[in-house]
């Protein structure tokens, strides 16, 4: 049986580890590319798109994928949908392992918002100084009229790319999680941080910032996770898509 995961996260990373050396079963990763010296799962790899669903479908035929995994961002919501209609057209089953979301707890001051435009509106009502963890792509969102006046950290794995448009006064912080409660207390006090926006990507690599902004009594700007194609099987751990891929 071939299986090829679609990754680039911790738990498609996981899910490799503990596929490889099963008998009868071969794994490919896939990466999409976007970040530079990406961590590489275990097993075979490939790094780069498929062209969109007709490529995605073709490379599952004539590779004669058995079961795709879409181990995704949970913010990568094109490929899932690629995925899906993929794995239809080339009659493979589909299998989602889909983190889950973080949940407001006592004490947390969260501010939901369905986009990154949205959440920017929502600032200047909340603080001056923004702690931004949404990623590089996304950094245009922050660049408008909206945002004038304010200061932002902004934490990514990567730069954003020349010409990007970005807010007219931020500090950029490249560094790669997980992320260690005393380090984001430090980083919180150290920047005067009064508000801090992030994705719901759920999981544990990013979530001590929460735990932060919770001590400190700092609003959270919080991203809905985008929608999900219907009817997809899911799953919510890499121990669980490995039972599951043993059982078919």
């Amino acid at each position: 049986m071939h299986a090829l995961i679609l990754g680039g996260t911790t738990e498609g990373r996981r899910l490799a580890e503990l596929l490889a050396g099963t008998p009868g079963l071969r794994v490919t990763s896939s990466l999409a590319g976007r970040v530079a010296g990406p961590r590489l799962p275990v097993g075979q790899v490939r790094v780069g798109g498929f062209g969109g669903v007709p490529g995605l479908t073709e490379w599952l035929r004539t590779h004669h994928v058995d079961v795709l995994i879409d181990a995704t961002h949970p913010f990568a919501e094109k490929i899932s949908f690629h995925a899906a209609e993929a794995a239809a057209g080339a009659h493979v089953p589909l299998l989602a392992l889909r983190r889950p979301g973080w949940v407001p707890g006592a004490g947390d001051d969260w501010h939901l918002a369905d986009s990154l435009p949205e959440a920017a509106r929502l600032l200047p009502r909340l603080g001056r100084r923004i702690f931004l963890t949404t990623g590089r792509l996304g950094l245009a969102a922050f660049a408008g009229p909206a945002s004038a006046g304010l200061w932002f950290l902004s934490r990514s794995v990567d730069p954003p790319e020349p010409g990007t448009p970005v807010p007219a006064r931020m500090e950029l912080l490249l560094s790669r999680g997980p992320f260690a409660l005393d380090d984001e207390r430090a980083l919180l006090r150290g920047h005067r941080i009064d508000v801090l926006v992030t994705k719901d990507s759920g999981g544990a690599a990013t979530a001590p910032k929460l735990a932060a902004a919770r001590e400190a009594g700092l609003p959270v700007v919080v991203v809905r996770r985008p929608p999900v194609p219907p009817g997809v099987r899911e799953v919510t751990s890499p121990e669980e898509a490995a039972e599951a891929l043993r059982g078919m």
